[in-house]
């Protein structure tokens, strides 16, 4: 009858619907294509049982940038979200960009021949200040764990092995001991042991470096 037949119809038509469904890819939030995997029209599909299927697309959510960097393993009881962080992108130098600790993995990362560490995701306090991020850019994060301003510091390439440095007296180098505060890869906090303005050897490689050398303190080249 007709009605059967427009049943019929009806019911090819939900069919031929659900089947568009199943074809069509639909992303779950607005983003960046970064690949593609396929042709149109080329049939995708499942890999064996434990093996992994790639994606058809990559698609990149580029709202919310975020750095993960490893920390070391003896380091991480220390480091809690939330505190502040400074961010270096190598592809942008001579800067640092303020940010925050998102999160801390749960778990420690064992690297073969080199040190266990424990991954953390860093996040910039104002993204949309820093132009031209790019998925994908090497960066460097340093957690701030306390913070002093106007302290006396040195070079903490400056330091030996003990936390002695080389310092001038007269025109001679002397080993002298400090007592060491706040430290991070470039400059470290001396308590005692250093006074204002005493100078000290930063090129520790260079030869001839050692406690009892002569110096001789050149002044610097006029401009």
């Amino acid at each position: 009858t007709a009605r059967a037949d427009v049943a019929q119809a009806e019911s090819a038509v939900q069919l031929a619907r659900v089947q568009q469904r199943r074809m069509v890819l639909v992303a779950p939030f607005a983003g960046t294509v970064a690949k593609i995997v396929g042709e149109v029209g080329e049939y995708s599909t499942p890999s064996p049982p434990g093996v992994p299927t790639p994606p058809a697309i990559d698609l990149i959510d580029d709202s919310c940038l975020y750095v993960k960097a490893p920390m070391d393993e003896v380091d991480a009881p220390r480091i809690r979200p939330g505190q502040p962080v400074r961010i270096s992108i190598d592809a942008l130098p001579k800067q640092t960009f303020p940010g925050r600790v998102k999160r801390i993995a749960p778990y420690v990362t064992a690297v073969e021949k080199q040190a266990r560490t424990v991954d953390i995701d860093a996040t910039f306090d104002a993204p949309e200040k820093i132009g031209g991020l790019l998925v994908g850019y090497s960066a460097d994060v340093e957690v701030i764990l306390d913070a002093r301003e106007n302290v006396l510091r040195v070079p903490t390439a400056a330091l030996m092995e003990g936390g002695r440095v080389l310092a001038v007296e007269r025109d001679r180098l002397v080993e002298r001991r400090l007592r060491t505060g706040l430290a991070n890869w470039e400059y470290t906090e001396v308590l005692e042991g250093l006074s204002g303005g005493e100078r000290i050897v930063t090129s520790l490689e260079r030869a001839g470096v050692k406690a009892g050398a002569r110096v001789t303190i050149e002044a610097p080249a006029a401009r």
